[in-house]
């Protein structure tokens, strides 16, 4: 009389039912899932064409051109000055808002040191002014 041994299985994960799995986790992910915008600040940013003139007397303009030349309100001063000039002017009017123009060329070492000599006498109301871009129809 002969005995069969019953064969062994050969070990496998079965895989027919695998797309049905990994369809309901990908759905049970998705409603689940809560989506965040941001977590910054919430800041609402003004915009150019709702700007409001203000009083010459209430304001200072610094001008710095291409070559890093500086001007405060139409005289040419020194990097060095500028701490004397808006410190008098502060004294005068308190309230004063410091416009800052600068060239699109100028280089940011110069406006990164005017900023350094406004932090210095307190002028923290500054503005940095830019053209209104025109867009052409064609």
């Amino acid at each position: 009389m002969k005995i069969n041994k019953a064969k062994k299985p050969i070990p496998g994960i079965p895989t027919s039912s695998m797309g049905d799995i990994v369809f309901l986790l990908l759905i049970f992910f998705m409603a689940t899932t809560i989506f965040k915008k941001e977590n910054g600040l919430a800041v609402t940013l003004p915009r150019a064409e709702a700007s409001k003139k203000q009083k010459t007397e209430q304001l200072a303009n610094i001008w710095v051109d291409q070559n890093g030349r500086i001007s405060v309100n139409d005289k040419l001063v020194y990097l060095v000055d500028i701490q004397n000039v808006i410190k008098v002017k502060l004294e005068e009017n308190p309230m004063l808002m410091i416009a800052f123009k600068a060239d699109n060329r100028a280089k940011y070492e110069v406006m990164n040191s005017i900023m350094e000599e406004l932090k210095a006498v307190n002028a923290v109301r500054v503005v940095f002014s830019s053209d209104l871009e025109t867009t052409r129809t064609r």
